[in-house]
Parts: C-alpha cells; structure tokens; sequence
C-alpha cells in the first residue's frame, strides 16, 4: 500500500472518528437539556403545591413552612426523605447549566482514550458522585432547619431575631464572594481535569468538582435557603448567578460583582430588621 494510500485511509478514519465524537457529543447535550427541563417544572410544580401544605403559626406572630417539620401525619423520616427529593430536583434545575460544561471538559479530556460507550459510563460516575455530595449537603441542610425550626418555635426571642439573623447570612454571603477563598473554589470549577480514563478516577473526579461546586455555592446557597427557597423568582437569580461565574470569560469579576448586589440587598434587609418594616 503506498503511503498516500495509507495517508487517506487514515485521514478518513479520524474524520470518521471526530464525526462519531461530535454525534456523541450533541446526544449528550440534549439528554442534559431535557433533564433540566424536567426538573425546572418539577421543581415549579412543587413550589406551587407549597400553599396547599399549610403554614405553622409562630411564637413572633409570623409563620414558617411546613417544609422543616413532620406535620400532616407525616413522619420525621417522610419529612426528610421529602424534603431531600425537593432538594435534588431544585439542585439539578440550578447547577446542570453549569455542570453540563464541566462534563463536557472531562468527555473532552478523556477523549480518543475511551469508546462513546465508556465515555458514557465514566460520565455517569462523575455525575453520580457530584450527585452524592449534594445529597449529603441536602440531608445536612435539612437536619440544620428542622433543628432551627423547633428552637423557634420555642424560644420566641429566637423568631424575633430571624429576620436580623437572615440579614446577615445575605450581608456575610455578599462578603465571601469578594474572598480569596471563593476565588480558588471558582478556578477549581472552570480548570479542564487531566486524569486517566478509568472508574475510580471518574468517581473520584466527580466527588472532588462536587466538594468544589458546593464550595463555591456556598455563599449563594445560603442565601436562597434564608430569603425564598421556594420563590421561582430567586431560584432563577441564583441560577443566574452560578452559572455566570462558570462560564462569563471573567468569571471572577461577575462573583464579585454578584457580591456587590448580595451585599447591598443584605443591607436593605438589615435596615427593615432593624426598623421592624
């Protein structure tokens, strides 16, 4: 076979090759398209069902959400095991914009190395560990609300104060996005990993952007939890915002500059505590 023969047949094989890759790559985006899609009206159809489950009277004569509590006949493990399932489907509504690019990062850095279908396989072991880190925060995250929860409806000084305690998670949460701290969390996110194509490394991978993406959202996350986690409204602002972060050729500058808005809207919470508005 002479080498220009040999030059062709190659070169057909890797235009082959990159046709397949980017078939691959097109099938993936649009299974994540849809799930995100699925879990932004899922999560809207829950927020809706919200009024319906009723609100406990509190001892400042406000009232709170029956999210952190087993009311209705329910049973502290229904409670949670109810407030987690909520908790994955708003999380996969607001991180898969972001994560859809980390994923395409770690498809891209493994490559010619693995066939389309082990490409698939070690994708799912990177999501699935991303997945069990936010499970893990969510199951925290509730057993952190159902406690704050039952020393409100306690103690009565301890519910006056929420509002005053809410204006300052938003205010320290505007802080950290101007940190250094929140700088390293952030480039951990938009770095392309390099590691070998295999199981362990692709669990371990997801794991590790998991521990970073929480990290980084950590701030925001908390300001979504003390000022409307079942308002669309906010849920999208913050979406707004992580995704930004990720994928603006700056990212470090839109952090800050979310910091600024955090900041200045923890301070008009803090004037209205303060004032009693």
């Amino acid at each position: 076979m002479s080498p220009l023969v040999r030059a062709a047949r190659a070169s057909g094989q890797r235009l082959a090759t990159r046709r397949a890759a980017g078939a691959s790559e097109r099938v993936f985006v649009g299974f994540c398209a849809l799930l995100f899609v699925a879990s932004v009206a899922a999560t809207l159809a829950h927020n809706a069902s919200m009024p319906a489950m009723g609100r406990l009277p509190m001892p400042a004569g406000s009232s709170m959400s029956t999210l952190w509590m087993p009311t209705c006949g329910r049973t502290w493990a229904r409670a949670a095991a109810s407030f987690i399932s909520m908790w994955i489907t708003m999380m996969a509504a607001m991180m898969l914009p972001s994560l859809v690019s980390m994923l395409l990062r770690y498809r891209d850095a493994i490559g010619a190395r693995a066939t389309a279908g082990r490409r698939a396989l070690l994708t799912m072991l990177v999501s699935g560990g991303y997945a069990l880190v936010w499970i893990a925060l969510g199951a925290a995250v509730f057993v952190l609300g159902a406690a704050l929860a039952a020393l409100e409806l306690r103690w009565s000084a301890l519910a006056r104060s929420a509002p005053l305690a809410a204006s300052g998670i938003v205010l320290l949460a505007g802080a950290l996005q101007f940190s250094t701290w929140k700088a390293r969390r952030l480039t951990c996110c938009r770095a392309a990993p390099r590691l070998a194509a295999d199981a362990a490394s692709a669990w371990r991978y997801g794991l590790r952007i998991g521990i970073d993406c929480a990290g980084c959202c950590a701030g925001l996350t908390a300001v979504l939890l003390v000022v409307g986690m079942t308002d669309w409204r906010w849920m999208a602002a913050v979406t707004a915002a992580i995704t930004a972060e990720r994928l603006a050729p700056d990212g470090a500058r839109v952090a800050r500059a979310v910091g600024v808005v955090a900041v200045a809207s923890g301070a008009l919470m803090l004037v209205k505590a303060v004032s009693g508005g």
